[in-house]
């Protein structure tokens, strides 16, 4: 018996149907939009990722210099003055302006500081916001002056019975590892610190040196920042190459890095992953772990621009909002997306044009 035509062509449909349904489940639509050769994002979809970002990211920038008219804060400030000035060395228009006045409220909070840096008192937050303040400066080329020799000068002083450097509260996933602060206060050391000043910087170094050797990551936050402080303190050497392994095989099969082990991957944890990776580890952005990676960081990329990753932190400071998305957990995904739109800026080259 012969199959009319039309069933023929419904059983076609259904089979076309099916396929297409087959392939949507093992490559969903984000993964085909962006799948270059090496299975990782196009430039194409790399662009447009980083256009999506920028414009929320200077709206929580703004708002942040806005509303916290007294403070620094490297969530709304200083990292989305990083992943600016990163993205602006690709071609990306940014807001020159905005970055002015980033770099300016840096460098006078910091001043209005500087006789309690002499005094070994620092202000909130310690040495992490000192150092990231300072980290700031550097990637703005703000001058060294007698105001980060101040810092620097505190930096030396404070908690000089550790061999190490200690955040103040427990905020995690960025405000809790001794390694962050430790890196942090270290290239802040290294950057600005005079030529008087240059004898304790590298007593204090080697004190640090000590306690790297010995001590030992604990989770997420502390392996990216140990690579980062070995790169910083060894440059290439065999410690750093097993960090970099280290932090690779705990990349999930996503393509994703989690906070914590037996957590689901996010794209904080995932972006300072990558960057870590690239410029303290010396992996390519064509490496498959890092195309990987940015699949993952497109994939997680809402409509409007953003990233949410839920914030783990108690609230210590009164709550305000900075324009960016995602309510009390804003600051994490400013965060976030300073980080992501880095990772996704370093796999463009350097160009001076100007993007489309």
């Amino acid at each position: 018996m012969s199959i009319p035509d039309s069933e023929r062509w419904i059983a076609s449909v259904a089979c076309g149907m099916a396929v297409v349904g087959s392939l949507l489940f093992l490559f969903p639509p984000w993964a085909i939009a962006t799948a270059g050769d090496g299975g990782g994002p196009t430039e194409t979809a790399i662009k447009a990722a980083i256009r999506k970002s920028l414009p929320l990211l200077e709206k929580g920038a703004r708002g942040s210099l806005e509303q916290r008219k007294q403070c620094f804060n490297c969530h709304n400030q200083g990292l989305p003055l990083m992943a600016m000035t990163e993205a602006q060395a690709r071609g990306f228009q940014t807001d020159a302006e905005l970055q002015a006045e980033i770099l300016r409220f840096t460098a006078d909070f910091l001043a209005r500081n500087k006789k309690r840096y002499r005094d070994g008192e620092g202000q909130g937050g310690q040495v992490d916001t000192a150092g990231y303040a300072l980290w700031t400066l550097n990637k703005g080329n703000w001058p060294a002056d007698e105001t980060t020799a101040a810092v620097v000068e505190y930096l030396l002083i404070h908690q000089v019975q550790l061999d190490h450097y200690e955040p103040e509260a427990s905020r995690p996933p960025s405000e809790q590892s001794y390694f962050t602060s430790t890196y942090v206060a270290v290239r802040g050391l290294k950057t600005f610190g005079t030529d008087e000043q240059q004898e304790l910087i590298d007593a204090r170094i080697e004190q640090i040196q000590s306690w790297l050797q010995k001590a030992e990551p604990q989770d997420h936050e502390d392996r990216v920042f140990r690579l980062r402080l070995l790169h910083l303190l060894q440059g290439r050497a065999p410690s750093v190459d097993l960090a970099v392994d280290e932090l690779k095989r705990s990349q999930n099969e996503d393509g994703s890095w989690s906070q914590v082990t037996g957590m689901n991957g996010d794209a904080y944890a995932t972006s300072t992953a990558l960057v870590a990776l690239h410029d303290a580890g010396g992996l390519a952005t064509s490496d498959p772990v890092y195309q990987q990676g940015l699949a993952y960081l497109i994939s997680q990329q809402h409509d409007d621009g953003s990233w949410h990753v839920v914030s783990r932190a108690k609230a210590l400071q009164s709550y305000f909002e900075s324009g960016y998305p995602h309510g009390k957990d804003q600051f994490l995904s400013s965060a976030t997306a300073s980080w992501a739109t880095i990772a996704l800026a370093l796999a463009l080259p350097e160009t001076t044009a100007t993007s489309e």
